[in-house]
């Protein structure tokens, strides 16, 4: 088995070296003891805030838990050459490399980190510019203040002979458009400065609507209790205008997600829907059928679990437009805000065969070499009727790839944007990343 599979193992093994049960260490950690047995079975990857909080009640630094400095930084040079086109570097003598050089080697590692970072925040600019409605409306804004003062002081300059009145009424106007404009480009300038942060202080509804689940974690314990109801959507509703002052479109949009998640939650209640997952794995085909219900619905509430139940897991839901109407992020797998996303993905090719369901591994160009498992099935959201189309959304569960799993891996993009891979028969347009701005 691959050393980077091998987390758990060693995590197992401090485990008992330190006289810990894995009930206690899994109560410390704040996960339950069966994902505990999980990962020191290596049947789970592991990574991020679960491993640092493991770490840290072992008593131990995070990179003993993975690979060790040695091997780590032979993993980072690996990763470096593996995202490389062109010439490939001579992977069988890194180990030498690595080891008579260790300086060189290191700062070429941090080099490639940060040229990844550099990305992801190309990426997020481009995806703000391209497809925020809030952006345009602030640029319109600052735009049309510009043109009705450029009117108005036209107006005074050229008319030689104007009475007090209208001098005055025309200095009114100036003032007042100044005043916009001036609101304008401080909002405008507020957004560009935060823009690689994706919660910056302009967001659409759907943003708006991300935020206040990822604030609860995805989970929403409110609606999981045998007597939920909307009463309970509502409070949700209310809470979420209390502590983020959510605009009525967002609030729209979240009673609908609530709606269903309530609707999910009652056909498939936790204490038995988690007892599946024990028994199943993480199977959504083996759980839809034991169950009953659709792969789709299983997909939604497999993606609102805890984290500290079944570990990390990410969900993506698109229309028949190919629009992104739900994003729960996983790590290691980028999806855009709204649209414009990679035509490669499965979300996408499913569309073209409903309730025909598809696994593939995943990797993303351009992210490191970090591959996701995904299942993708798409539902019909709304039944036809005789004065109107049936309506399709396809679902996309993401997993963190096992390890070992059989198969290939299929190598895709973000956005055509700032995709790196060449030849793409799926392109749409040039990328900045690869041919520059």
């Amino acid at each position: 088995m691959p050393q980077r599979f091998m987390i758990g193992t060693r995590i197992r093994e401090r485990r008992v070296l330190g006289g810990i049960r894995q009930a206690d260490l899994a109560r410390r950690v704040g996960i339950s003891p069966s994902y505990l047995n999980l990962i020191e079975h290596n049947h789970r990857r592991i990574g991020g805030k679960t491993l640092l909080r493991l770490a840290e009640v072992l008593d131990v630094e995070p990179v003993l838990l993975t690979e060790g400095a040695e091997a780590s930084l032979l993993a980072g040079l690996r990763e470096a050459a593996g995202a490389q086109s062109g010439d490939e570097p001579e992977l069988d003598r890194i180990e030498v490399f690595a080891r008579q050089f260790p300086g060189w080697a290191q700062m070429l590692v941090d080099l490639y980190r940060r040229g990844e970072a550099l990305e992801r925040t190309i990426g997020t600019l481009t995806d703000r510019l391209a497809h925020d409605p809030l952006l345009a409306a602030s640029l319109h804004e600052v735009i049309s203040a510009v043109t009705a003062i450029r009117a108005t002081s036209s107006i005074l300059v050229e008319t030689e002979a104007l009475e007090p009145e209208w001098q005055a009424r025309f200095h009114r106007n100036i003032n007042e458009d100044s005043a916009r404009l001036t609101e304008g480009a401080q909002s405008l300038v507020r957004y560009l400065e935060a823009a690689p942060n994706r919660d910056a202080e302009l967001k659409s509804p759907l943003d708006e609507m991300h935020a206040f689940l990822a604030a609860q974690g995805f989970h929403l314990t409110a609606l999981e209790h045998d007597r939920a109801g909307p009463e309970d959507i509502e409070r949700l509703l209310e809470q979420g205008m209390q502590e983020m002052a959510m605009s009525r479109a967002a609030q729209s949009l979240t009673r609908d997600v609530l709606q269903r998640y309530l609707a999910d939650a009652r056909v498939l209640p936790l204490p038995m829907f988690l007892a599946r997952v024990r028994d199943l794995g993480l199977r959504p085909d083996r759980i839809a059928e034991a169950t009953g219900v659709g792969i789709a619905q299983v997909f939604r509430r497999l993606a609102s679990l805890p984290e500290s139940e079944i570990g990390p897991v990410g969900l993506v839901i698109c229309d028949g437009s190919g629009t992104l109407v739900f994003r729960k992020p996983l790590e290691g797998f980028v999806t855009p805000r709204v649209a414009g996303a990679c035509p490669l993905w499965p979300l996408y090719q499913v569309l073209a065969q409903p309730q025909m369901p598809l696994r593939m591994r995943l990797r993303q160009a351009g992210r490191g070499a970090e591959v996701i498992e995904a299942f993708a099935v798409a539902a019909q959201a709304v039944p036809a009727a005789f004065d109107r189309p049936a309506l399709m959304q396809a679902h996309m569960l993401l997993l963190p790839d096992p390890g070992a799993a059989a198969g290939p891996v299929r190598d895709l993009g973000v956005s055509c944007r700032i995709c790196p891979l060449a030849d793409c028969v799926a392109r749409r347009e040039s990328s900045i990343i690869a041919e520059g701005f």
